[in-house]
């Protein structure tokens, strides 16, 4: 028998920040978009926005939920999963 590695629905999601310049997650289902200021990930726990300078995906293995990022990390913000109201409510809100 093989052991089997979790899937992204069932890894627990947790963060590691290394002196704001490399962060490893687990827990993550998909990476939603993605450039060198803003990365905006869904995981386990709700969509999870990372801001910060020259951020770079070094490994994404949504398969197992893992992601790891190096770059400067300014900050790390999280959304409700069910966000009430309208996309233009929200923006104008």
């Amino acid at each position: 028998m093989t052991p089997t590695q979790p899937n992204a629905l069932e890894a627990p999601h947790q963060l590691q920040l290394d002196s704001r310049a490399r962060l490893h997650m687990t827990g993550v289902i998909e990476v939603e978009s993605f450039d060198e200021s803003t990365i905006v990930l869904t995981t386990t726990r709700g969509t999870l926005i990372v801001r910060g300078e020259g951020l770079h995906l070094q490994l994404l293995r949504l398969d197992g939920g893992e992601v790891l990022v190096d770059g400067t990390v300014d900050a790390l913000t999280y959304e409700d999963s069910q966000p009430a109201g309208s996309f233009l409510a929200r923006l104008f809100g």
